[in-house]
């Protein structure tokens, strides 16, 4: 189950709705209440508690699509590119020990990571939050 208090609006998330689980992104975090708002396809606002919301776990797909462009390096490690950001897989698709950088800070991740722990230190490190590519 997600904290509220380690949500940030812009992250990725599964949200619980009739039963089903969807990805959405979270536009208003309420932490007085521990409710996050995540829009429907029609762009109804819908309030989601933590026990209706589930992690994403991190893979290139979500690399695609918050931005990134994938760079294979000859000694078979991956390097992933989105300006001045760089994620640096040392085996391909194992986002449990990888290292992402960004002008002199630098961190080693080495446990599995969701997507909005990826975004939330990508918005740590340049100041800029993550969101899906348009």
């Amino acid at each position: 189950m997600l904290k509220i208090g380690e949500l940030k609006e812009g992250d990725l998330v599964l949200a619980e709705y009739d039963g089903q689980w969807k990805e959405g992104e979270i536009t208003n975090v309420d932490r007085l209440d521990g409710k996050v708002c995540i829009p429907s396809v029609e762009d109804e606002e819908f309030w989601y508690d933590a026990k209706h919301l589930k992690p994403i776990l991190m893979d290139e797909s979500y690399l695609f699509k918050l931005g990134f462009q994938k760079q294979p390096n000859d000694d078979g490690s991956i390097k992933y590119l989105k300006g001045a950001f760089r994620v640096l897989l040392h085996q391909p698709n194992d986002f449990s020990n990888f290292e992402m950088w960004y002008r002199e800070d630098k961190r080693h991740i080495s446990h599995p990571i969701y997507v909005h722990e990826f975004q939330n230190n990508f918005q740590d490190m340049t100041k800029v939050p993550l969101t899906k590519a348009e």
